[in-house]
This record gives structure tokens, C-alpha cells and sequence, in this order.
């Protein structure tokens, strides 16, 4: 299976699917909501693809996610980077980045 092939199949098992979204913290209040449930699009097939494709959805969403690479993902409760799939998600939190003190 060539490397096309592999990405065009992660996309379409990807695509159809039911994902939970929540948003926590400042994304959360730029968002305009805590959760929602989305229909991930053909074509979306990573975390990445995904907060590209909510980018799209409206001032608010483009916003939140204006720089992208300061979100933090969680994928059914375990932390992922932006390259991650989404096939077989059921949820998909996005936070920013935690400090203490």
C-alpha cells in the first residue's frame, strides 16, 4: 500500500464519524460553548485536519484556534500531537497549555 493510499484511507475511515467535541478554558470561552457534537467531514483525517476544518465554522472558532499550535489535544482522554488520526475517536477535548506556580 502506498503512502497515498494510506493517508486516503485514514481520511476515509476518518470521515462519517460522530466525534464529541469539548473545549475547556479561554478556547472554550473564544468558542462561544463547552461541547459539541460534530460530523467529521470527508477529508479530515487528522487532529490537525480537524481544528482546520473547526477554524472554518465561523469568526468565533477561527479565534480559538487563530494559532493553532498553542492548543493543547486530547483524544478520548489521552494527550496527542496535531499529526494524530482521529479513526476510531469518540472524543476530542481542546485546552490551553497549563502552567503553574
Amino acid at each position: 500500500m502506498s503512502i497515498g493510499t494510506i493517508s486516503e484511507a485514514r481520511a476515509s475511515a476518518a470521515a462519517g464519524q460522530r466525534l464529541t467535541v469539548r473545549y475547556f478554558a479561554w478556547v472554550r470561552e473564544k468558542v462561544g460553548r463547552a461541547e459539541e457534537v460534530v460530523d467529521v467531514p470527508q477529508g479530515v483525517a487528522t487532529v490537525g485536519d480537524l481544528v482546520a476544518w473547526l477554524s472554518t465554522r465561523g469568526p468565533e472558532y477561527e479565534n480559538a484556534f487563530a494559532r493553532a499550535g498553542v492548543v493543547r489535544a486530547a483524544l478520548d482522554q489521552v494527550h496527542v500531537k496535531p499529526a494524530h488520526v482521529l479513526a476510531g475517536a469518540r472524543e476530542i477535548a481542546f485546552f490551553p497549555p497549563v502552567t503553574g506556580g
